[in-house]
């Protein structure tokens, strides 16, 4: 493996399905009554956001301390940023309390690749901006393979707002490595510019493309990155792109329904379908844990041979 983990992209199709069968091995820890490895003990690692987040921040830190790591909080709230330091100068902080590894999440696309230059640690890509989220799109392929036994040939739809999607950005890549055939469906407004060029196919008709799916990934609307009107209204965009219990009875009887969460009930994802047993929510906010401990376990402690 790489000595970063900055993008999907970077992954070979070997270091892909190393980190996945690492995370089954280590995914049994969470079966027995203590959940804990001494792999990493003495190793520091910092959680460097930027953004707010539960799942991934939290899933990181438990993932560091079950392998027995000095785990580190750190919150723009409180810290030098609110007063106007700069990454660079927090990096060189954290460098110089001896950090071995980074996690990052920032607004700025971009923000790990710099900090790599920064800091002679480890750094892994926890969500910049809208370019990628690759431990996400790692517990997601994790996740299928779980489900379904496999990712060579799986088809995989990726629904809602691909524009402003780090997640539907490094699942298209990863997915393309491990084998899997993908497509994103979107309104024309909520693709972005050179989509054509990504190793995906692309749709406009939610409907047309449920029927030949073995997963259906549906992403959030993030209105919160959104200065114009991208849709007409919510009622709207969840009349045409939501899933709901009638559009999930055309999937074939095997497909599964995924959301890297948070959702919006009742727009992108029905309550129904988000509760019902083709959901792996749940599951994959688990699998996040194990997929992450496998992330650190192989760039600090682990032989990757």
């Amino acid at each position: 493996m790489n000595r970063h983990l900055l993008s999907a992209g970077d992954l070979s199709r070997d270091d892909a399905l190393l980190i996945v069968h690492t995370a089954e091995e280590l995914a049994r820890i969470s079966d027995r009554p203590i959940k804990k490895l001494p792999t990493l003990r003495g190793r520091t690692v910092v959680n460097l956001f930027f953004e707010d987040s539960t799942r991934t921040r939290l899933s990181f830190e438990v993932a560091a301390k079950r392998l027995s790591a000095d785990v580190i909080n750190f919150s723009t709230k409180g810290s030098s940023v609110s007063k106007g330091e700069s990454l660079k100068d927090t990096a060189l902080t954290l460098e110089a309390m001896g950090a071995d590894a980074v996690v990052v999440r920032h607004s700025a696309s971009g923000a790990p690749h710099r900090l790599a230059g920064w800091i002679s640690g480890a750094i892994v890509n926890a969500g910049d901006g809208t370019h990628e989220h690759p431990t996400q799109a790692l517990l997601d392929a994790f996740t299928m393979r779980r489900r379904l036994g496999r990712l060579e040939g799986l088809r995989v739809a990726i629904v809602g707002d691909i524009l402003h999607s780090r997640v539907a950005r490094s699942n298209v890549l990863l997915l393309d490595t491990l084998g899997a055939e993908v497509s994103v469906v979107a309104p024309p407004t909520l693709m972005p510019v050179g989509v054509g060029s990504w190793p995906c196919t692309v749709s406009f008709d939610l409907d047309a493309v449920l029927p030949k799916c073995d997963v259906v990934m549906m992403l959030r609307v993030q209105r919160e990155r959104m200065a114009g009107a991208y849709f007409p209204s919510a009622r709207e965009y969840s009349r045409r792109y939501g899933l709901d219990a009638p559009r999930m009875a055309t999937l074939p009887d095997t497909a599964i329904v995924m959301h890297p969460g948070p959702m919006n009930r009742g727009m992108e994802i029905a309550a129904e379908v988000a509760d019902s047993v083709r959901s792996t929510i749940v599951e994959q906010v688990a699998n996040g844990v194990a997929v992450r401990m496998a992330v650190l376990y192989l760039l600090l402690g682990g032989d990757s041979s």
